[in-house]
């Protein structure tokens, strides 16, 4: 199942979070993004506040030449990069993915400029979730 949300697109998988990862990351790479940060909500809550958390993930995920352009454009939009992807377990079962909607995000920026860019980021990203619904 995949559906829109206010801030993204969440997609449902029948995998693990280990297969999950591997999935988004490669279907990001196919739409030209890679991962530069990946976040263990679980293990950092383990470690700094000793409590238990579900396997959460956030990885930071960037395309450059998109980055680049917005940049370019509105300096300020720094505050708002990577474009952040979760994986996270689901209690159900399988694993769900959420990613940010870039005309959501980069909606705060009042500059027209970036309209297009971040059309064209949430059509990427777009296609990634629907890779990941189609596998």
């Amino acid at each position: 199942m995949r559906k829109t949300q206010s801030i993204g697109i969440m997609v449902h998988l029948k995998t693990d979070l280990e297969a999950a990862e591997a999935r988004v990351t490669a279907a990001l790479k196919a739409e030209g993004f890679g991962v530069l940060t990946r976040i263990d909500a679980r293990a950092t809550f383990q470690q700094k506040l000793g409590v238990e958390f579900r396997p959460y993930l956030i990885l930071g995920a960037c395309n450059p030449a998109l980055a680049y352009r917005a940049l370019t454009a509105a300096p300020e939009v720094g505050l708002l990069l990577p474009c952040n992807v979760t994986v996270a377990a689901d209690p159900g079962g399988g694993t769900e993915v959420a990613l940010v909607d870039p005309l959501s995000m980069l909606g705060v920026v009042d500059d027209p400029a970036l309209a297009p860019i971040a059309a064209e980021a949430r059509d990427r990203l777009a296609r990634v979730a629907a890779a990941l619904q189609g596998e």
